[in-house]
C-alpha cells in the first residue's frame, strides 16, 4: 500500500472518531445550558420571593418596633427582679441581725422584773434633764447653693455603709454613715442614717452614745418613719444604763404615738415584761 493511501486512511479513521466526539461535547453544553436556564429561573424566583419578603416587612415596621421593644423591657424586668432578690437579702440579714441584737435584752428584761424590787424605782435618777436632744446638729443643715447630688452616688454611699452593718463592722459603719451625713444632709435616706449610726454604738455597748443619736434622730426627723424604731432603740439603751423609769415612759409614749407598728408591738411586750 502506498504512503499516500495510507495517510488518507489515517485521516479518515480520525475524522470519523472526532466527529462523535463532538457530538457528545456539543450535547454537553447543552444540557449545561438547560441546567444553568433552570438555575437562573429558581435564582429569579428566589429573588422575587425574597422582595415579597422584605415588602412585607416594611409594612409591619411598627410591629417589628414593638416586639424589640417588648424585648428590650423583658430584660429590664428580669434585671430588676434580680435586684429585688438582692435588696430583699439584704433586708432579710438587717432584720436577722436587730432581732440577734435584741434577743438578748428581751431575755435581760424578763430577769429584771423577776428580781425588781419595789424600790428600785425610787432610786432611778430623773430622765427629764436627760431627755432634751444635743443642740449640735439637731437639724440636718441646709443644702444652699450646693449642685444637686448625684442619687446613685448617694445610693451607692449609704449602701456601702450599710454592708459595713451587715458585716458587724460597726465602727466603719459608723463612719460611713456619717460621711454620707455630711455630704448628703438632705438626703431622704438621713433619718435612715441616723438611725444606724445609733444602732452601731448600742451594738458596740456604749449605750450613752448611743441613746444621744437616737434622740437626735427624734428630734432632727420627727416625721419619719423610723421615729419608732430609734425610740424603741432609746428604750433598749434607758435599760441598759438602768434608767428603768425613763424606759417605761418611752416604750408608753410609743405604742400611744405608733400604734400598730412592729416597733410598738415590741415596745407593749416590753412593756408588759417590766411591770
Amino acid at each position: 500500500m502506498s504512503l499516500i493511501r495510507r495517510y488518507g486512511l489515517l485521516a479518515a479513521s480520525a475524522l470519523v472518531l472526532v466527529q462523535p466526539a463532538q457530538a457528545a461535547l456539543f450535547g454537553n453544553d447543552e444540557a449545561l445550558t438547560r441546567q444553568q436556564q433552570a438555575l437562573r429561573q429558581r435564582v429569579d424566583a428566589l429573588d422575587a420571593r425574597l422582595a415579597k419578603a422584605e415588602a412585607a416587612m416594611q409594612q409591619n415596621q411598627p410591629l417589628l418596633d414593638l416586639l424589640k421593644e417588648l424585648e428590650a423591657l423583658k430584660a429590664e424586668m428580669a434585671r430588676m427582679r434580680g435586684q429585688i432578690e438582692i435588696q430583699a437579702n439584704q433586708l432579710d440579714t438587717l432584720g436577722k441581725r436587730q432581732n440577734d441584737l435584741y434577743a438578748d435584752l428581751d431575755q435581760r428584761i424578763a430577769d429584771l422584773a423577776k428580781a425588781a424590787r419595789p424600790a428600785a424605782d425610787a432610786a432611778q435618777p430623773a430622765a427629764s434633764g436627760s431627755q432634751a436632744a444635743p443642740a449640735a446638729g439637731a437639724t440636718p443643715p441646709a443644702a444652699g447653693g450646693r449642685p444637686k447630688p448625684d442619687p446613685l452616688v448617694e445610693t451607692r454611699s449609704y449602701e456601702n455603709a450599710l454592708a459595713r452593718f451587715r458585716d458587724a463592722k460597726y465602727a466603719d459603719a459608723i463612719a460611713g454613715f456619717k460621711d454620707f451625713l455630711t455630704a448628703y444632709p438632705d438626703s431622704t435616706l438621713a433619718a435612715n442614717a441616723q438611725y444606724w449610726i445609733g444602732y452601731s454604738y448600742y451594738a458596740l455597748k456604749d449605750y450613752k452614745t448611743s441613746l444621744a443619736n437616737q434622740k437626735k434622730l427624734v428630734a432632727a426627723y420627727p416625721d419619719s418613719p423610723k421615729v419608732p424604731d430609734a425610740q424603741l432603740n432609746i428604750a433598749a439603751n434607758q435599760i441598759e444604763l438602768n434608767d428603768m423609769a425613763g424606759a417605761r415612759r418611752t416604750l408608753k409614749d410609743l405604742v400611744a404615738k405608733h400604734p400598730g407598728t412592729p416597733a410598738a408591738q415590741l415596745a407593749a411586750r416590753r412593756l408588759a415584761a417590766l411591770k
